[in-house]
């Protein structure tokens, strides 16, 4: 079953994707129903909707969901084996993941190419200090995790709900964004962030 942590992020998500995406008629029934139900409610209601089915399960799960399509996202990039999309609770601008497109515990060659791609890119754009680069693993899905740090933030600093119009503009601009020849940015390689001690969607992403 899933914990209380794990529920309240998923609830979140969730929360964020009816308020982008559902009808003004629709969103506050919607969002009544997802903020009333426990966590056994609410896992019933993820595999209902195969968003997952078991912790098990090799073939659905949240984001193997958002690589069908299943749930809408801003993505900026892809290649065969991953879809780069923002965060939609990032801890900073352009906070970004990379989600391999089979499910998987390991993050496959082409998406660690990916989030370095996509690091590049930020780095030219928003011009942070540094990119730091981490894997989060939920329901056993392995994403890696683009993150800009402009002041001191890491993977436990405080996520905000991020404004979808400010996240359509960031991810035009990284979609047009040319990657120079100038160095890599320096990247910083983090310990695994497991779900079983973290909860890191908050993706809706």
């Amino acid at each position: 079953m899933l914990s209380e942590e794990q529920s309240k992020q998923i609830k979140q998500q969730l929360a964020e994707q009816i308020n982008s995406t559902f009808s003004e008629d629709k969103k506050q029934s919607a969002l009544e129903q997802i903020t009333s139900m426990d966590a056994e409610e609410l896992e019933k209601f993820l595999i209902q909707n195969n968003l997952i089915k078991d912790e098990n399960s090799q073939n659905s799960c949240i984001f193997c969901s958002i690589i069908k399509g299943k749930i809408p996202t801003n993505k900026i990039a892809e290649n065969p084996e991953a879809i780069a999309t923002l965060e939609i609770t990032p801890i900073s601008k352009a906070h970004s993941i990379i989600i391999p497109k089979q499910h998987t515990k390991d993050a496959p060659k082409k998406a660690i190419e990916l989030a370095q791609e996509i690091s590049k890119k930020i780095k030219q754009t928003f011009n942070p200090k540094e990119i730091k680069i981490y894997t989060s693993k939920i329901f056993e899905h392995e994403i890696i995790n683009v993150l800009p740090v402009y002041k001191d933030e890491n993977s436990e600093s405080k996520r905000e709900k991020a404004n979808q119009a400010e996240l359509k503009e960031i991810q035009r601009k990284l979609k047009i964004a040319k990657i120079s020849e100038q160095e890599k940015p320096k990247i910083k390689q983090q310990e695994t962030i497991s779900d079983k001690t973290h909860w890191l969607p908050k993706r809706k992403p």
